[in-house]
């Protein structure tokens, strides 16, 4: 029997190694991450201090707070740095021990993983197609009235790019904050919005204290083997069970130093901004332009694109990639996701472009 071969997210070992290809010359559209690279700066000055291995970091983490606080806005006490949002998610859901959770899908599986360890039950409510994922908040408040005291959001979202905006956030936290709901809101994506401030929900965690914001630096700062994001909110009570919970010195002397490097690197920031701005609006217009596909109007550094070509599959449209060095993700494995599907990352601009072509012959 002749059966496809099943690939989940970023799995380039296990495609490299079914394809016969070479992992080097492989394009990865499938990652997320900034295609920068690490800061430059950030490089230089992290090879001068390896001497800080040889130290504990401060427990507290005062000196990353402060500067994690000047970059986002708000108050030191509001922040918990971490080792990566997955831990985080963990604590958050250990310390807040949900007993009926809603995920607003199709999203990242690592929410419905963590849920899976403690006893909450875990329902999905599904972002519509015909609707271009665009959330129709009166309907998820009318669908939160089914007793949940827990909700899961990414925002701008993952994998359909599609953004919940400050107006319906506030809609949405005023309904929970009611009906005595927790919502996590994950904004690993964030810094790649075109207008950050209209999207974030970091400045609502002064007014809404069953609320908490995670962030990292794994996509926008390409820095995902570095294991650090952090956690925001205005409730202290919780963030001190969260601490409590946390192994200590969760995040080590290099990640913590790296971290106030990161985010005071204006240069890296503007230029990571502009590229991917520019780049996406490319893409996005030159793909509306295929008939063969309908593209969704993208706020993360990356564009969900469904095949409308009727006897194309994404795991056909995946395979014609992957055999031209580029690689794009199958949405196939995203739950509530139905239909065919693929996602691709925004890259340098002459990758983008041999993309561009392979999807449009």
């Amino acid at each position: 029997m002749n059966t496809k071969p099943v690939f989940h997210g970023s799995d380039i070992e296990k495609i490299c190694s079914y394809y016969h290809l070479d992992r080097d010359r492989i394009t990865n559209f499938g990652a997320n991450v900034n295609p920068l690279g690490l800061s430059e700066h950030v490089k230089t000055e992290i090879a001068g201090h390896l001497d800080l291995l040889s130290s504990y970091p401060d427990r507290d983490y005062t000196s990353l707070r402060r500067t994690i606080s000047e970059y986002c806005g708000v108050p030191d006490g509001y922040i918990l740095p971490g080792n990566g949002s997955s831990e985080l998610i963990s604590l958050l859901i250990e310390a807040r021990a949900p007993k009926h959770t809603l995920i607003l899908g199709p999203t990242y599986s690592e929410y419905s993983r963590e849920l899976s360890f403690s006893g909450s039950t875990q329902e999905y409510y599904h972002l519509k197609e015909e609707q271009n994922f665009e959330l129709d908040v009166d309907d998820l408040c009318r669908t939160l009235k089914n007793g949940y005291d827990f909700l899961i959001m990414c925002n701008p979202n993952n994998p359909t790019s599609s953004a919940v905006f400050q107006d319906d956030l506030r809609i949405l936290l005023d309904f929970c904050r009611e009906h005595g709901i927790f919502v996590m809101i994950d904004e690993t994506y964030v810094e790649f919005a075109p207008d950050i401030s209209a999207v974030t929900a970091v400045p609502l965690t002064r007014d809404y204290p069953d609320l908490m914001v995670l962030r990292g630096v794994s996509k926008f700062f390409a820095a995902p083997g570095m294991r650090f994001g952090y956690g925001i909110t205005g409730n202290a009570g919780f963030l001190k069970r969260m601490k409590e919970k946390q192994v200590p010195w969760s995040l080590n002397s290099i990640g913590a130093y790296a971290g106030e490097l990161m985010f005071k690197d204006r240069e890296y920031i503007e230029k990571t901004r502009s590229l991917i701005l520019s780049e996406r609006e490319r893409m996005y217009q030159a793909v509306r332009e295929m008939p063969e596909y309908k593209v969704y109007q993208p706020y993360a550094n990356f564009l969900l694109v469904k095949i409308i070509k009727e006897g194309v599959t994404s795991f056909d449209v995946f395979e014609r990639c992957i055999k031209a060095g580029l690689m794009i993700r199958d949405c196939s494995s995203f739950q509530c996701l139905d239909g065919e599907f693929v996602r691709f990352c925004v890259m340098m601009p002459e990758e983008n472009s041999r993309l561009l072509h392979e999807l449009g012959t």
